[in-house]
């Protein structure tokens, strides 16, 4: 696990397609903002339960790819489209 120390609007890029960005600090919570390609599902942890389970070993063994059911997908904020 990478820990990183960040302020307000200071952004982290994941591979070239997600942009996580520090919207704000209040009290003992952060609020991010989450730029991400449509076909990248964006949930939060407590909506997958076999996420909860203690993380798999790194390698990967050429199996399916699971992604989030559908129930799961799209449940906090509707996406907008990006501002031109």
């Amino acid at each position: 696990m990478l820990v990183l120390t960040r302020k307000l609007m200071e952004r982290l890029y994941i591979g070239d397609d997600v942009c996580v960005t520090v919207v704000r600090l209040e009290g003992g919570q952060v609020r991010l903002g989450i730029e991400a390609p449509r076909e990248i599902a964006v949930v939060r942890a407590e909506l997958v339960p076999e996420r909860a389970t203690p993380p798999r070993p790194a390698h990967h063994d050429g199996g399916e790819v699971r992604r989030p059911p559908a129930s799961a997908r799209g449940t906090d904020t509707p996406r907008r489209e990006p501002s031109r």
